[in-house]
């Protein structure tokens, strides 16, 4: 037996030691599978258990980084990340972990190469993967695992779950293929709910898409897609989220071998009709495409692809300099939703250097190129032979563009957001920008001769 002394000594010890576990956990000191602290190392790797805020200054991602369930990462203005090339990162929140990535106008935070000014490339490192717990049309059990070679689950039953924010982001150079078709995106979201803040964020030369949405239903504003490979917003396995500002701009140089759109939606892979149907509501969106520059590689397509057993809703929105087509569908499903009215497309400005209305064979049996521009046009829609026409300042200027509306230019005016619910920010114009050029002072259309 323990004499009361004893006793007393030893649940002292205890006490202490069970309150440094806790100190150690709460604030980044210990625990987990990864005891190191980054702001010691200035380095991130491996996995994470705890919650964990950066200082500040350069940090190096070097490999698959993990914050599992219950931690966050918090990362303050001006903190910039690159990644390490030799074992190219990726930054995975998963499930029922956050991110709070808070930059500034002034400081925006800055996801990158680890290779220095001149030497950069597309896919020098992975990308950023948020995985949530918001619906999909796949099974819940066994919930599905997202692509990237990354071995982790996406998906559940909590439309406002809530993976955290990133503000004043931009996320340069990333995109790598663990196999052919697994790819990791420069923004990748699984399953993420609209608990989520999405704003401000910039992928620019990504080696596969720039943002692709599996499932959930992560809404989303200030988005901008610069010379992607592959596609700009990808929308898979019933995402139903909204969108609203953002610019995609084609280099017409970059294309992947596949096919590069503004937009390729799908319900899933084999054209089911699993529900929740995909159907992303988009408005005050500008895609530019390579419009004929000599270097346009053969394998860039359309503004917007809506294929397999897709539905959407687009409005206000201007596209402008694809070469293949401007509105494609694709698809006897996708087809049917446009011709009942549970897809719909309005209020647009259209140009296309051909086909600015597209359908493919199985499209086609429904209602064919000519119908959907009638349709299109008896919804506020205006079909342009030139670009020119739409007259926005400089869109083509591939290093250095001004996507605002000219004085007198229709996109100046002709919005219409009638059965747009209140997320949506009611402007006169359509596109991207009005008068206000909310891309000045955080974004960068030259990353690789920027110094981080």
């Amino acid at each position: 037996m323990y004499s009361f002394k004893q006793t007393f000594i030893l649940a002292a010890v205890v006490l202490a030691a069970s309150c440094v576990k806790v100190n150690f956990n709460e604030e980044g000191a210990g625990g987990g599978s990864n005891p190191d602290n980054p702001n010691e190392t200035r380095v991130l790797t491996g996995s994470y258990e705890r919650s964990i805020e950066l200082t500040g200054g350069t940090y190096t991602l070097k490999g698959y980084v993990y914050f599992s369930s219950g931690a966050t990462l918090r990362i303050p203005e001006g903190t910039i990340i690159k990644s390490d090339i030799s074992q190219k990162g990726a930054l995975i929140i998963e499930r029922g972990a956050k991110i709070e990535a808070l930059g500034t106008v002034e400081q925006p935070i800055v996801f990158t190469s680890g290779n220095p000014a001149g030497s950069r490339k597309r896919g020098d490192w992975g990308g950023i993967i948020l995985l949530g717990n918001a619906p999909t049309n796949r099974p819940l059990s066994p919930a599905p695992l997202i692509e990237g070679g990354v071995d982790r689950r996406y998906g559940g039953e909590n439309p406002s779950d809530n993976s955290g924010t990133m503000r004043y982001v931009r996320i340069e150079w990333a995109g790598i293929a663990a196999e052919p078709g697994s790819e990791i995106n420069g923004l990748t979201l699984g399953g993420v709910g609209s608990g989520t803040t999405l704003e401000y964020i910039q992928v620019s030369y990504g080696n596969d898409d720039a943002f692709e949405f599996f499932g959930g239903n992560v809404n989303a504003k200030y988005l901008v897609a610069y010379a992607t490979s592959d596609d700009d917003l990808d929308f898979d396995f019933g995402y139903t989220g909204k969108i609203q500002f953002a610019v995609v701009q084609r280099r017409p140089e970059i294309a992947d071998t596949d096919a590069g759109n503004g937009v390729e939606a799908d319900n899933d892979g084999a054209g089911s009709s699993a529900t929740p149907f995909t159907r992303p509501t988009l408005s005050n969106i500008t895609w530019i495409g390579p419009n004929g520059d000599p270097a346009t590689e053969a394998n860039l397509n359309y503004a917007n692809r809506w294929r397999r057993s897709v539905r959407f809703a687009v409005h206000n929105s201007i596209m402008m300099g694809f070469p293949k087509g401007g509105f494609s569908i694709e698809s006897e499903a996708s087809a049917e939703a446009y011709n009942t009215d549970a897809s719909v497309f309005a209020n647009n400005l259209v140009h296309a250097l051909a086909n600015p209305y597209k359908v493919d064979d199985a499209a086609g049996a429904i209602i064919s190129a000519a119908d959907v521009k009638s349709k299109a046009e008896a919804n506020g829609c205006t079909t342009y032979a030139s670009p020119a026409e739409i007259m926005l300042e400089d869109p083509f200027n591939w290093d250095n563009p001004n996507y605002a509306p000219k004085t007198g230019s229709p996109a100046l005016s002709g919005s219409n957001f009638t059965g747009l619910d209140a997320f949506f920010t009611e402007v006169p114009y359509r596109g991207a920008l009005g008068g206000d050029n909310w891309l000045a002072g955080w974004s960068s259309f030259t990353p690789q001769s920027n110094t981080y």
